[in-house]
């Protein structure tokens, strides 16, 4: 045990302001904030890598991380000055099956960089965006464009989405009525947000308030446009036709500002195609870039180091520091904690480490999450897409939308000649969120029956099986949603169900406010030249 605790070296200073423990990109955020901030900031982070739940992973550590760890046996303990209290992690994923149909994917191993939150992209215009340009991280990271996105059709079939003018009339799955609806709709849309509108080309108030399925229902669209515009522009997760089921009913005031987001991502940089951008090596460049940047700021950084207690004041229970495994004692007035971090209630019901902890484990959401790797693409003309399964288009039952995003290795995420798709979609539990996502796999891909893969027979299958790309292997998960709490002790949300990171900013920008209120959330510095042209390089 003493050499053990020998081969971690001791971390000078012993006092900061700020501790984080863990490396995903929430954490990560926040720890380049306060330190651009002024505040000292150590961030620690038990695995030998960067990004925790945000991280990329080569295939063969993908599922060990899955997995739960065993911990030893831990007790709290009391000293002359501190109630020691042991850190224990818990399981935030579950139901984890794995399919191997081929030998290849594992035997190249390290040269797959799988995204644990997948699907995740970036819109060109979105805040995330904006924020990678204000902090110049973007000198750190390289995108791609996502070449085309796809709506699956009501029999099986997988359309473009006509996103914009030229897509409208290139679409070869809208009749002329259809595009000149949803052309219509676009500018409607366009006088409604513009500068110089008159009442008669605002969309009235309590239109803005209303249902935007009722909205589109109400200016005439065709059912196969408010799918088009609900679940592949607007991101809608639940059937929103369905409102009795739908637990997020999406406002038309909503509904227009997230068109309007996704109609000024596209072209704001010129050598990004469409409004969609991914990371080259997938999306653990993210929390790297920003930890880059905190060490720049004086950030002490720190990989395998596990922290195993929480060191409270014996008198008034209140948070003083952390004990790492190797015996040290460190302190600090503030500390941010990982979402599979968690600590058991103490003796004082007014402690801050409890309380932060149950508000923390209130949300219960899940989403099914899986992987699938292939030799061919989706649609031999594009390398990069996402594809949409609206509600009720793989099954009757079907409650919330499915999205798949088919990456290739230009985006250096997989070996040439190899596909990467990842799914995900909003359940209540493990079996919904497993039949969704194999019902989106048979209607993608064509499965070997020697896999075990289970099929419950509910999708829409294409007639042409051999024209699918053929599954080498898969794997489906159940990840937990949870949300951050913020006391004392602040604990960060796990990657949620959305395409992109607004939702997942908001609320790390959030706990940031709540720790530091007085301090500007990444304050604007001058830099030279870097932030503009830097911006516009998104290709390698």
């Amino acid at each position: 045990m003493e050499e053990a605790e020998e081969s971690y070296p001791p971390i000078d200073p012993s006092n900061f302001d700020l501790i984080v423990i863990g490396t995903g990109l929430p954490e990560s955020i926040i720890a380049s904030a306060a330190s651009a901030a002024g505040k000292t900031v150590l961030h620690l982070d038990s695995n030998p890598f960067y990004g925790s739940h945000s991280a990329s992973l080569p295939l063969n550590d993908f599922i060990p991380f899955l997995q739960p760890q065993s911990q030893p046996q831990s007790r709290t303990l009391t000293s002359d000055d501190y109630v020691s209290i042991p850190v224990l992690t818990r399981p935030l994923y579950s139901a984890v099956e794995t399919n191997s149909y081929s030998s290849e994917p594992t035997e190249n191993s390290r040269k797959f960089n799988l995204d644990l939150a997948g699907p995740r992209v970036l819109l060109c215009s979105d805040s995330m965006i904006d924020l990678i340009l204000k902090t110049g991280i973007n000198q750190y990271m390289e995108f791609k464009s996502v070449d085309a996105s796809f709506i699956s059709s009501a029999d099986g079939k997988l359309e473009n989405v006509p996103d914009s003018r030229s897509a409208i009339f290139k679409n070869r799955g809208l009749s002329l009525t259809e595009k000149n609806q949803l052309m219509k709709f676009f500018k409607l849309v366009q006088r409604h947000l513009g500068d110089e509108e008159t009442e008669e080309d605002r969309i009235s108030d309590q239109d803005l308030e209303s249902p935007f399925v009722e909205f589109l229902t109400k200016i005439g669209l065709s059912q196969k446009l408010k799918s088009i515009i609900l679940y592949t522009i607007v991101l809608a997760d639940y059937d929103q036709e369905n409102s009795e089921a739908c637990k997020d009913v999406i406002s038309t005031k909503i509904g227009i500002s997230r068109l309007a987001l996704y109609h000024s991502s596209i072209g704001r940089f010129p050598n990004a195609n469409g409004a969609i951008i991914y990371p080259i090596y997938g999306q653990g460049e993210l929390p790297q870039a920003f930890c880059r940047r905190a060490a720049v700021k004086g950030c002490i950084y720190v990989l395998r180091m596990p922290v195993v207690a929480i060191l409270n004041d014996k008198d008034s229970g209140s948070y003083k520091g952390i004990k790492l495994v190797s015996g040290q004692e460190l302190f600090s007035p503030k500390l941010i904690i990982a979402p599979s971090f968690t600590i058991p209630s103490t003796l004082n019901p007014d402690a801050q480490v409890a309380n932060c902890d149950d508000v923390s484990l209130s949300e219960t959401k899940k989403v099914a999450r899986g992987i699938c790797i292939t030799k061919h693409s989706l649609n031999p003309q594009v390398a990069n897409c996402l594809v949409f399964f609206p509600p009720r288009s793989l099954y009757l039952e079907q409650s919330t939308s499915v999205r798949a995003l088919q990456l290739s290795s230009n985006v250096a995420v997989c070996p040439s000649g190899m596909f990467v798709t990842y799914l995900s979609a909003m359940c209540d539990d493990d079996v919904q969120g497993k039949k969704l996502l194999n019902a989106a796999i048979n209607a993608l891909f064509s499965v070997p029956i020697s896999g075990n893969s289970e099929n419950n027979g509910a999708s829409n299958l294409s007639e042409h099986a051999e024209e699918k790309p053929c599954l080498l292997w898969s794997t489906l998960y159940i990840q937990e949603l949870t949300t951050g709490g913020f006391d004392s002790i602040s604990k960060t949300p796990m990657p949620d169900e959305h395409l992109h990171y607004t939702h997942l900013l908001d609320a790390t920008e959030k706990i940031f406010k709540e720790i530091y209120p007085n301090e500007e959330f990444f304050p604007t510095v001058s830099v030279s030249n870097d932030d503009e042209g830097g911006g516009s390089e998104l290709d390698s």
